[in-house]
């Protein structure tokens, strides 16, 4: 179990001026940088286009962005948005991920067993309701719980009286909150995907850098009552992309930044959970590798893990880079001194947010004092996660809707047992394996005599305890899951299922940490957070983006190269540069080619633009996302960024900071060329 000592807030800093700042901002869409677009690209976004590219732009809970790219219903995501869905259909006999997947008839298509749609329908600030219901409450405790419980009933009211998907949204570390309402579509189905050696082209060793070949791209369609939907805000299909150094557009859904983050918060990112997570995320891959190591069906099985894996490394080992620079650091320190200073210097600002910071610095130091139990007190197992949800949901959904836990309110009771009951199989070698290096790995750094540690190896050894939980269980089958829910406590009480009673265990081990963890940190930081905020707007205005929250945003930027390496890297690669990098490495993996590219070189016109760069301001959970022109046509998809924008949880840097993305004109190519899927193309060009 994961509780952030960032607790999901951000504070305010002089990050920010009322000027533009050159591509930088990932922003709402009802706050869009109309100011910046007019200065200096003399283009003013109509709010029928952001009406338009918002109700075309989707958000897939497998943490990703998407397109509607056609009036029926086709998605446009990555390959490696989709690569779960594909793994969760594919068998040794029809691997999807190596060998790629074409549904030539409607018939053919293949059903996600749990992939969640959602389209943004519309946004409400709810600013004013929030605190008013929290500002009678004194402590910071107690504001805390009128926050979750006045947002809960936001929350609870709207959908009730929509029936969409209402969350409420914290920006500007409370200094906003809004209402967003959406349409959510369950019955998704995989159309097209085209093998992983052309996807994820260059392996781990070309990952988040440029010049890249990948043709990262996987294509979907929504179904409702069992018909595509009819998606008329659609991206027109531009096959000819965009030109060197023109004005485009990313809107997707970052999953979140720490660019308002207060030094305290950076310091520990750096001191204390960098570095963690880059110990456990390394752990698990050495034993994934080691469990695919046994065969190819092993290797089926942790390969998707393995991949997600890599690549969070990757991003962890990034941001740690930039954390430790010297320049990022003091440049964060001279911003917040800034901010610091004008909030001091003002003395109505001074007696609301002068202490903000210092509360939030203390509440790192408690949070420091427990984060080994928070990142090692876990199982790293899909059947232990069930049965801890089963146990906590029976418990939850008797207390009134304000009183609950995070993720157990009644707006978010459909989407929690859409995906605890998904029929997605579960591999009980694999779960073996994760949960005999997550034990082992928990014995290591909490020691022998902690709670949790005792509490699931009674006396076993981690091999013995995974194996006997694992093996016993019945938690495999969805049914038995859907049984224990409907049986309610009474039935989760009297199950001997193994994995339900090591969840009864340790449920008050989990609990209690979520209260300390509330009472020392979250509401400190909220409350800390929500008084910078609005300092920040008395300071600033609101001339500014809020952090990433895994919601809609907008980014602008320009198709443009940047310096490398003492060289120019180029704002496009092509078809010509995918066949030198392939004979350059002699097709050695990762750089050989699926036969079809071999077979059919001759077919392709080999100028064809492949990916591009562009200076959007994007950051993981924009995988997905269209780039689109200012006609509101869909250019590009964007699947990666340089190396030099790992540090972009924390700064912008135009001058080397690249967006990576797929160009249109390689997609319609290759579909037409090598994949035969003259059926999609049509639907594309002319929908």
């Amino acid at each position: 179990m994961n509780l952030t000592i960032r607790a999901g807030v951000v504070t305010s800093l002089a990050f920010f001026a009322a000027n533009g700042w050159a591509e930088e901002g990932m922003w709402t869409f009802d706050n869009p940088p109309v100011k910046q677009l007019q200065d200096k690209y003399r283009f003013t976004p109509t709010k029928e286009w952001l009406d338009h590219v918002r109700l075309a732009s989707v958000r897939l809970n497998d943490g990703g962005s998407g397109s509607f790219v056609s009036p029926h219903g086709l998605l446009l995501t990555n390959h490696h948005v989709a690569r779960g869905q594909l793994q969760k259909n594919s068998t040794p006999e029809h691997d999807y991920i190596a060998n790629g997947f074409y549904a030539a008839t409607p018939d053919q298509e293949i059903k996600s067993p749990d992939l969640e749609i959602n389209v943004l329908i519309s946004m409400e600030d709810v600013t004013a309701r929030v605190r008013d219901a929290v500002k009678q409450a004194k402590s910071a405790e107690d504001q805390y719980k009128s926050r979750q419980a006045i947002i809960a009933q936001i929350e609870r009211e709207s959908q009730q009286k929509t029936g969409l998907r209402s969350d409420v949204v914290t920006l500007y570390g409370g200094g906003e909150y809004w209402l967003y309402r959406y349409k959510k579509y369950t019955d998704v189905r995989i159309v097209f995907a085209p093998e992983q050696q052309i996807a994820f082209y260059g392996g781990d060793p070309d990952n988040f850098t440029y010049p890249r070949y990948d043709l990262d791209m996987a294509l979907f369609r929504v179904y409702e009552n069992g018909k595509p939907i009819d998606s008329t805000q659609y991206l027109k299909w531009n096959p000819k992309g965009a030109a060197d150094e023109e004005l485009v557009f990313v809107s997707g859904n970052p999953g979140a930044t720490s660019r308002l983050d207060t030094v305290a918060q950076l310091a520990n990112e750096r001191d204390t959970i960098e570095p963690i997570l880059i110990k456990r995320t390394n752990d698990r891959i050495a034993t994934l590798k080691n469990f695919a190591g046994l065969g190819s069906n092993q290797a089926l099985e942790a390969g998707s893990r393995i991949f997600n894996l890599e690549n969070s490394k990757k991003v962890y080992d990034g941001r740690l880079r930039g954390l430790k620079d010297p320049a990022i650091f003091g440049k964060k320190q001279k911003e917040e001194d800034d901010f610091k200073a004008r909030v001091m210097a003002n003395p109505q600002w001074k007696a609301a947010s002068g202490n903000a910071w210092q509360e939030i610095a203390d509440a790192q130091k408690k949070a420091v004092s427990r984060v080994k139990e928070q990142f090692f007190r876990d199982l790293d197992s899909t059947l232990a996660s069930y049965a801890g949800v089963i146990v906590q949901y029976v418990a939850e959904v008797k207390k009134p809707d304000g009183e609950r836990l995070p993720g157990y309110h009644d707006s978010q009771l459909e989407s929690l047992k859409f995906r605890l009951l998904s029929k997605a199989p579960v591999y009980r070698d694999l779960e073996i394996a994760t949960m005999t290096g997550a034990l082992e790995l928990s014995l290591s750094e909490l020691g022998a005599s902690d709670p949790f540690v005792k509490a699931v190896l009674e006396g076993r050894t981690p091999t013995q305890a995974a194996t006997e939980l694992v093996t016993a269980t019945k938690l495999t089958d969805a049914a038995v899951r859907q049984q224990l829910l409907d049986g309610g406590e009474a039935a989760v009480m009297a199950s001997n299922d193994p994995m339900i009673v090591l969840a009864r265990k340790l449920d008050p081990m989990r609990r209690e940490l979520i209260k300390w963890n509330e009472q020392n940190v979250t509401s400190v930081v909220q409350r800390a957070g929500e008084q910078l905020g609005r300092a920040r707007f008395d300071v600033y205005g609101k001339s500014t983006y809020p952090d990433a929250t895994f919601t809609l945003r907008l980014s602008y930027g320009q198709m443009k190269g940047y310096p490398m390496n003492g060289t120019i890297a180029p704002y496009k690669t092509t078809l010509f540069g995918l066949y030198d990098r392939a004979n350059s490495f002699n097709f050695q993996e990762p750089f050989d080619l699926p036969a079809r590219y071999k077979e059919g070189k001759s077919k392709l016109d080999l100028s064809t633009p492949m990916n591009f760069v562009s200076t959007n301001d994007i950051i993981g959970g924009n995988s997905g996302s269209p780039v689109i022109n200012r006609n509101g046509e869909i250019v590009g998809l964007i699947f990666d960024g340089n190396i030099e924008s790992l540090v972009g949880d924390f700064v912008y840097d135009i001058a080397e900071n690249r967006a990576v993305a797929v160009h249109t004109s390689v997609m319609t190519e290759v579909l037409t060329k090598l994949y035969g899927a003259q059926k999609l193309v049509d639907e594309l060009l002319n929908p």
